[in-house]
């Protein structure tokens, strides 16, 4: 059980406070609720960019990273398709820095345009050498592309094209961080050695003065049912072949997403999972498969991969593979009580992070409820044969699925 207090600002800021007097550390975790999906189609890659823009120096402060340094601090920050996260860690008796620092950047960016050229670059070279210059660096581009056709998921959160990076305007950035990173799109949580009362006298002092954004009212264009099978065949510089299918499945806390997490879990969890017991151990069809979903807050994808060996053409390995999925609907009690058990074991070392219960409450609250940490484990539990079968006969169907050949040159 994570306990919590939460309370709202004035201005509209989210802030939740988790006690842990066992801890000697204190953490802030800022998470607006923007992500790649919140970006116009002609300018994506924006959040993302915003991740490196925020530590290019704010109103007061020109280096984010330095005064945190030298109280013993730490930070990070990552974007996803949903919300941008920015947290660090410090010693609890200098939790007023992550205020101060925090605070500043909330307030208003530096803006210069030495900064935006800085990590413009940064962002760019991130795109080559991850995207473009590696080995299957851009399968992910493929396939959310033909996985959706009008869901602003059909682009990663590095964005769509270099060029959209490369051709932001100062004015552009501007208009997007005064638009996503206001107070009232966001949400704190403070985590460690603290207490409410502390929290709330720190929040007062250096959060409440921000002004309120505009409001943002979320209205994007949902993706419909796809009703028939989606194929595409590339060829790259790659050391093995690669199949990829993905298929749609709700979003995070929709209905029937717990029991889509505990499908995908069957599949792809450990050597004994469905998959790697019957198509690399048995069969010997794939030299590795795994299994995951996205995660998303609107419907997203449950993602299976295989590597394949050099003599297995795609379309036995494929027909395997299918063939394997059919055999969940004969999931046993056993087997199910085991996945829910490793999910739930997950679930509970993932807490011993003090880090990791910051981000799980802020993500929670973006979801509408913080509690949702604590009823997460319930949720799994719920999952029966019954919604399994459910849930199988739902997303595992191939008019469901977009599949990506990822071939070698010949």
């Amino acid at each position: 059980m994570i306990h919590f207090e939460k309370f709202t600002l004035s201005n509209g800021l989210q802030v939740i406070v988790h006690e842990d007097p066992t801890s000697h550390i204190a953490v802030m975790n800022l998470m607006y609720d923007v992500g790649a999906r919140d970006e116009h189609p002609l300018k994506t890659g924006f959040a993302h960019l915003f991740e490196h823009l925020m530590f290019g120096g704010s109103c007061h402060i020109p280096v984010y990273d330095t005064p945190l340094q030298q109280v013993g601090g730490d930070n990070n920050a990552y974007t996803t398709t949903d919300l941008t996260n920015y947290y660090c860690s410090l010693p609890a008796v200098n939790l007023e820095t992550a205020f101060w620092l925090e605070s500043d950047r909330m307030l208003g960016l530096a803006f210069n345009e030495k900064s935006l050229e800085v990590q413009r670059k940064v962002v760019v070279e991130e795109f080559k050498e991850h995207y473009l210059n590696q080995p299957y660096g851009d399968a992910w581009h493929h396939l959310t592309d033909l996985a959706y056709t009008t869901h602003p998921y059909k682009w990663p959160t590095i964005g769509q094209s270099v060029s959209h990076i490369e051709n932001a305007t100062m004015d552009e950035v501007k208009a997007f961080f005064y638009k996503f990173y206001r107070p009232n799109h966001a949400i704190l949580v403070v985590a460690g050695k603290v207490t409410s009362t502390q929290v709330a006298a720190l929040c007062k002092k250096w959060f409440e003065p921000i002004p309120a954004g505009p409001a943002y009212h979320r209205a994007l264009p949902q993706e419909p049912e796809q009703v028939f099978p989606r194929r595409k065949v590339v060829q790259g510089d790659v050391p093995f072949p690669i199949l990829y299918k993905a298929y749609h499945m709700p979003g995070k806390g929709m209905p029937g997403y717990y029991a889509a997490e505990v499908v995908c879990h069957l599949l792809s969890e450990g050597k004994s999972a469905l998959l790697h017991a019957n198509l690399v151990e048995k069969q010997a069809l794939y030299t590795k498969i795994d299994g995951y979903t996205t995660e998303s807050f609107d419907p997203g994808l449950l993602v299976l991969s295989g590597s394949l060996p050099q003599n297995i053409p795609f379309e036995l390995a494929e027909n395997a593979l299918i063939k394997v999925l059919k055999t969940i609907q004969h999931t046993t009690p056993v087997a199910l009580e085991k996945v829910k058990n490793q999910m739930e074991a997950q679930l509970i070392f993932g807490q011993v992070s003090l880090i990791h219960r910051a981000q799980e409450l802020a993500i929670a609250t973006l979801q509408g409820d913080t509690n949702l940490v604590n009823k997460k484990i319930e949720y799994i539990r719920q999952v029966d044969l019954d919604a399994i079968q459910a849930s199988a006969e739902m997303i595992l169907q191939e008019q469901n699925c977009s599949t990506l050949h990822y071939q070698t040159i010949s």
